[in-house]
């Protein structure tokens, strides 16, 4: 029994500066991701977007490597986030059997592992986005309901638009990580490694939450919209009444000029 154990630290994870300056050589490297076998059977899993995978390491292990990593972090997180997983070598069984926490395997080697350990990090991964994304839709719930009460949204263009930014910022994250997602390579020239990593996306939900993630923050963008076209409006009803009150101006300096 394997215990697999993922945790997102950081925005992203130097692993070029990683890579140069640690001792051992990855087993396998790309320019988003390092998996190194350490002695005892343990392996280690970095990957760009922030996440750190272990198997078969202890619990102080697993804090002295975290403690090695954080000179490669950018922007760490003040909370962790994470998830485990337990893989099962058996003979007994020739397909994978998958479950929400577990899969049961018979066939074992460094690829099906980091497939499944790949899986795990983009579980976590959508976890942190996920927790990004529900703060942000609270704060755009408590405008919404501002406006079905007052009529209007009380907040001024600089919050509004520091607001639209960070929307944007996690939205262009995500985008930008949308490599997580990928089938790595390996999988389309190995049945097995095919068939273990699409059954892990089917019992980790990965793709369904990555559209309900996305469903969520066009829902987001759309009131955003909203608020601007108000912000807007009501920000040309000043600058009438502005005009409007410097027309009344010259018209009461006029009169006065005639009759003076």
């Amino acid at each position: 029994m394997i215990k697999i154990e993922a945790f997102q630290i950081a925005e992203a994870l130097n692993l070029k500066k990683f890579k140069a300056e640690f001792v051992a050589q990855p087993n396998y490297a790309s320019n988003w991701e390092l998996f190194y076998l350490q002695e005892g059977e343990k392996y280690v899993y970095l990957l760009g977007y922030g996440v750190v995978v272990f198997a078969n390491y202890d619990q102080l292990e697993k804090s002295e490597f975290l403690r090695y990593l954080k000179p490669y972090l950018e922007e760490p997180l003040p909370l962790e986030f994470s998830d485990d997983y337990l893989v099962d070598v058996t003979t007994n069984t020739g397909r994978p059997i998958f479950r929400y926490d577990s899969v049961i395997i018979s066939k074992f080697n460094e690829e099906v592992l980091r497939i499944i350990m790949l899986n795990v990090a983009q579980s976590v991964a959508l976890d942190y986005y996920e927790n990004l994304t529900y703060s942000i839709i609270s704060t755009t719930n408590k405008y919404v309901d501002e406006l079905e009460k007052f009529g209007r949204v009380k907040i001024t263009k600089k919050a509004l638009l520091k607001f639209i930014g960070r929307t944007l910022n996690v939205k262009n994250g995500i985008v930008d990580n949308l490599y997580i997602l990928d089938d790595p390579g390996a999988v389309w020239e190995d049945e097995y490694l095919e068939m273990v990593n699409k059954g892990m996306k089917d019992a980790l939900d990965i793709q369904l939450r990555f559209r309900d993630l996305d469903y969520k923050l066009k829902t987001v963008r759309d009131n955003l919209s909203i608020f601007m076209d108000l912000l807007q409006h009501r920000e040309s009803k000043v600058l009438e009444w502005i005009i409007i009150i410097l027309i009344l101006i010259e018209v009461v300096n006029v009169f006065f000029r005639e009759i003076f």
